[in-house]
């Protein structure tokens, strides 16, 4: 089954193959929860709650949480899953802290901005950049520091009406539905989608093309998935990635499409036993979500996946000569305001992990960036026992009361999630059982 230590041989081949699923754990500037737009979202009537200086936004947001998981012992791990991966125990996902300037919606000329986060917390664990604390403190600390945005905005009136808008330095992912900062989704956990699909950040320069208020292109240059730039600990191939695809921006806003794809070298050309040429096996990573705004309470979300690298399709028990391995999947979201201050969510999604190569669940904090970075894991990592499909049914509410200044937001999001192997695979319960039943709550405030 998929519960076991690997021996050192095969840790390497397991850890070529996560830098597979961190998306590779991966927004842009996040979309909005029930209504994300590709394209230039519209003024507000007001700036954002939150202490404003000459044009700066400066904020805080504290997210903690906690998953009960009926069939896994204290201090046991919730298989398939990532931020919300221990079982039975509290976690302080995220203490964040955000500077940002962004660029005005509106404006006609040349305009410039920038975005400084970084925050401590259980999450960074599996969203660090290769070569910033990717190691540090250490492998016993469950709550690490990381920096998820430092880059530059400019805005340019130039080759359309509608400009080009450039992103520069760090930044999380624009490709997929669900997102880094927890404020701008439904629920606390996450799909397979965005725990084994995605990438999590780039290192690079992301344009988006402005072509008229139907139609936004992306074009961007980065080292890669979840690095920095060269080095012992950054980029750890010698090719560069890339970022291309579009936004439709429909009937008003009331329907929004993105679809963007990255492709290049991920898995690392050290460490590796025998060392290869990663720079001959590459990855493509494809999203696309269409939003759709049926009513101001009712709002749906498809979002489809598919993942494929070239050198993984033998991991994780390292036979034969490389081989390509596929991820693919969908989930179907849904989300209905009750009330002014309660909104019902479900989510359904089915994953296929095709060659057994991208979902699994680390047992030591530090791991997750190992497997990257082609180091040794210091602790067990799990897999299923084959190649599986998996399926997720996840319901819960958004909570939000009205709090006071200078809290500017409070949600609570209780859940039920059902995880099933759909194929006879026994992945949950140490390799024991076909299925799962969580439940679980988070809180999210802000500042």
């Amino acid at each position: 089954m998929g519960y076991r230590k690997m021996t050192r041989a095969v840790r390497w081949i397991a850890a070529a193959s996560f830098a597979a699923a961190m998306p590779a754990a991966y927004a842009q500037t996040p979309p909005p929860a029930t209504a994300p737009a590709p394209t230039a979202a519209p003024a507000a009537e007001a700036p954002p709650p939150g202490l404003w200086i000459n044009g700066i936004h400066f904020s805080a947001q504290i997210q903690g949480g906690f998953t009960a998981n009926p069939a896994t012992p204290d201090s046991g791990v919730n298989f398939g899953r990532l931020f919300d991966d221990r079982a039975n125990q509290p976690l302080l996902n995220q203490l964040m802290l955000t500077a940002n300037k962004p660029l005005d919606p509106k404006a006609e000329g040349f305009d410039w901005g920038f975005k400084l986060q970084a925050f401590y917390g259980s999450d960074a664990r599996y969203t660090h950049f290769l070569g910033i604390w990717d190691q540090n403190p250490g492998p016993g600390y469950r709550n690490q520091f990381d920096v998820t945005e430092a880059n530059v905005l400019l805005h340019l009136p130039v080759l359309t009406e509608g400009g080009i808008d450039v992103k520069a330095g760090l930044f999380t992912t624009p490709i997929g539905y669900e997102t880094i900062d927890p404020s701008t989704n439904m629920f606390y956990s996450h799909s397979y989608i965005f725990n084994f699909g995605l990438p999590l950040k780039h290192t690079g320069i992301l344009t988006t093309t402005h072509v008229s208020p139907l139609l936004d292109i992306y074009l961007g240059v980065d080292s890669g998935i979840n690095t920095t730039i060269g080095c012992c600990r950054g980029d750890n191939n010698g090719k560069p990635g890339g970022i291309i695809g579009f936004g439709l921006n429909m009937f008003d806003g009331e329907v929004t499409f993105l679809a963007l794809t990255h492709i290049g070298p991920e898995n690392p050309s050290r460490g590796l036993a025998p060392a290869f040429n990663a720079n001959k096996y590459l990855r493509y990573v494809s999203d696309a979500y269409v939003v759709w705004k049926a009513t101001d309470k009712l709002t749906f979300v498809t979002d489809f996946n598919w993942i494929r690298d070239d050198f993984l399709g033998n991991a994780p028990f390292a036979t034969g000569n490389p081989k390509p391995a596929n991820g693919f999947g969908v989930a179907q979201y849904m989300s209905l305001a009750l009330s002014e201050t309660v909104t019902f969510n479900a989510r359904a999604e089915v994953f296929r992990d095709d060659n057994n190569a991208f979902v699994a669940a680390f047992g030591n904090n530090n791991d997750f960036a190992r497997v990257q970075l082609g180091m040794v894991p210091y602790g067990p990592i799990f897999f299923s026992n084959k190649p599986t499909t998996y399926g997720a049914i996840t319901v819960g509410l958004t909570i939000k009361p009205e709090l006071p200044a200078p809290v500017s937001g409070l949600m609570i999001r209780p859940e039920l999630r059902v995880d099933s192997a759909l194929n006879g695979a026994k992945p949950f319960k140490n390799g024991n059982a076909s299925s799962a039943v969580t439940f679980a709550s988070d809180f999210v405030l802000t500042f």
